[in-house]
């Protein structure tokens, strides 16, 4: 029997490679010569870097970059262990870890002047390495300037109409007068980008990075308006300097106001695709062909509900599943409301892991015996079809 392992992270709680573990040993009890096939997965948000250094066997650079406040902070990327189809070495950047809003305190909260600088420094660091294949994953950024700031550490020049360096952040996209792409790093033009994406709001308008996402970063509704308007012009200019190789359509691309307009940015500078996260990483860790001639596939998140369905990982590996025909079942942390969506859709069964009402974090904190458990419980049902009768 071989039984492909593919959860999520537990968030706050364990990583998905802990999560497989936890699942194997407690199928381990009750089918101890089986298969196993763990591939630790995420869908672009948070943990997606861990998760795909896990799968692969890759490995972690730690560097020390620019912060959303332009100070030092400690930042990471991942390098795949395995080479993309067209054999080239892969970089897993998730946007947070440089200038994630974790980096500011609730008090320095100002998108205005926050900038995406480190993000660019990341991408670059990849790029000297030699890695012409990056995925980068947007979500929970500090940032609303297009990602202008990740266009200067590339070499990108932006200035003003006095010929001056734009300052950080959002507000300075304002005073854009100037682009000039000629010192761009050199690689980009040879490196596949793909970008994990899982909004589709425009850069602009009440839909847009400002509006949508501003206030979560700290912006008033002053500053809301104040940075769609510099947003505005940003683009404009982006488009008129550049328009050979963008075009005006960019800036109402679904996914162009992502991570505080950073969509819009890596679209125009890197020329990059924005894509589901799932996707990217199902693709990336090969789960279809780790699944094939499985008898069973185990996913799971920390909560099944009814947005699961929406790109989160049992979804994207119920996808594959079913194209193998391969039966699914689904273990999370809890079930939330409308979770039986997933069921309609073609799981065969979902299990929460809590076996009693208790406290946060000591539900937290005996996550990997509750999961190790259930799983137990869920193989011992199914050795019951098994039996000859």
């Amino acid at each position: 029997m071989k039984i492909v392992i593919a959860p999520d992270s537990f968030k706050e709680s364990l990583s998905a490679l802990e999560v497989a573990n936890a699942i194997e040993q407690g199928f381990k009890l009750i089918f101890p010569d089986a298969l196993y096939c763990k591939v630790p997965m995420a869908d672009g948000g948070e943990g997606t870097v861990q998760a795909m250094v896990d799968a692969t066997q890759g490995h972690i650079i730690n560097l020390s970059v620019t912060g959303p406040l332009g100070k030092p902070v400690n930042a990471y990327y991942g390098v795949l262990g395995q080479t993309d189809e067209t054999k080239n070495q892969t970089a897993i950047i998730e946007m947070a870890a440089s200038s994630g809003l974790h980096h500011v305190p609730l008090t320095q909260r100002n998108p205005l002047v926050t900038t995406s600088f480190g993000t660019g420094e990341l991408i670059a660091d990849a790029l000297n390495r030699g890695i012409r294949h990056i995925i980068l994953g947007l979500g929970g950024s500090a940032t609303n300037d297009a990602g202008a700031g990740m266009m200067q550490a590339l070499g990108v020049k932006l200035t003003d109409v006095a010929n001056a360096p734009l300052p950080f952040g959002g507000a300075a996209l304002a005073a854009l007068h100037y682009v000039d792409i000629q010192s761009c790093h050199p690689a980009i033009k040879d490196c596949i980008i793909e970008v994990a994406c899982d909004v589709d709001n425009p850069l602009c308008g009440p839909r847009g990075a400002s509006a949508i996402f501003g206030p979560q970063k700290g912006a008033t509704s002053d500053m809301v308006e104040q940075l769609d308007q510099a947003l505005g012009h940003f683009a404009r200019t982006m488009t008129q300097q550049l328009s050979l190789s963008i075009g005006t359509h960019y800036p109402l691309h679904p996914g162009a106001g992502a991570a505080g307009g950073m969509g819009f940015g890596v679209m125009t500078i890197l020329n990059a695709t924005l894509k589901p996260g799932i996707d990217i990483v199902t693709n990336s860790v090969k789960l279809a062909q780790h699944c094939l001639n499985a008898d069973l596939i185990i996913t799971g998140e920390g909560r099944i509900d009814g947005q699961t369905v929406f790109g989160k990982t049992p979804m994207g590996v119920l996808k594959v599943a079913k194209q193998q025909h391969i039966p699914v079942i689904g273990i999370s942390g809890c079930l939330g409301q409308n979770a039986e969506a997933i069921l309609a859709e073609g799981m065969d069964a979902i299990f929460p892991i809590i076996p009693a009402l208790e406290p946060l974090d000591h539900v937290l904190s005996h996550a990997q015996i509750n999961l190790t458990n259930t799983a137990r419980n869920i193989a011992a049902v199914l050795s019951l079809s098994l039996r000859k009768t």
